[in-house]
């Protein structure tokens, strides 16, 4: 190969990986529970699994806007279980407060993936719901540990989602839908978070979870 070929293939290899990887959020994977019977839901905690307090105040808030309407009431996280940077939630703390609060769905999003950090998940990303995605305690206790370990503080440059939405009607919640982006470059904060809101928002519509928004 000549070294004009070659230069326009190393060209074209590099303005190929920086479209991916500035890609805005998309579903890579949509899901729902085709056993899950139960209704819709009308009072809806969102949870955002993140360790800084200011991105998941910010992704809670979001969603808490994009989802609520006419008959369906959300609230954010953060106004029942304040906590700061790196802190988990106890599983104890958290059944209290859907109980108390009477929550009959739950809205939980996480980081799976960060190319700046190697070890900011160790594998690969999970594609199909696995034994402990069929409760949402079952799924809460086996990634809050993974989420708040050491290394998940870096600054995302590169970024892939989760969202799963839970039925509380039975003791450990039962999965109703879940969702994974592609991956996108997460370095504009509020940008990528208030397309993630609109992008999920749309999906839970589309998949009949939550009702569309009345003009």
């Amino acid at each position: 190969m000549d070294l004009k070929k070659k230069s326009a293939l190393i060209l074209a290899l590099l303005v190929g990986q920086t479209l991916l990887f500035a890609a805005s959020p998309k579903l890579a994977l949509s899901w729902r529970n085709p056993a899950y019977a139960g209704g819709g839901f009308k009072n809806i905690l969102v949870l955002a699994l993140d360790g800084k307090a200011a991105n998941r105040a910010e992704f809670e808030d979001e969603l808490v806007a994009a989802i609520s309407r006419p008959g369906v009431q959300a609230s954010p996280s953060y106004e029942f279980l304040p906590r700061p940077d790196a802190t988990p939630i106890k599983t104890d703390d958290l059944r209290w407060v859907v109980r108390k609060q009477k929550f009959d769905g739950i809205v939980v999003s996480r980081l799976t993936k960060n190319t700046t950090k190697t070890t900011y998940v160790p594998g690969e990303a999970t594609y199909i719901p696995v034994p402990y995605y069929d409760t949402f305690y079952g799924y809460y206790d086996a990634l809050y540990p993974v989420v708040y370990s050491p290394g998940y503080l870096q600054t995302e440059k590169i970024a892939q989602v989760e969202v799963n939405v839970y039925a509380t009607g039975k003791p450990d919640g039962e999965l109703v839908w879940t969702g994974t982006t592609n991956t996108f470059d997460s370095s504009s904060v509020m940008k990528r978070i208030k397309e993630l809101t609109k992008l999920v928002t749309t999906e839970l519509e589309k998949q009949k979870v939550i009702p569309p928004q009345s003009n």
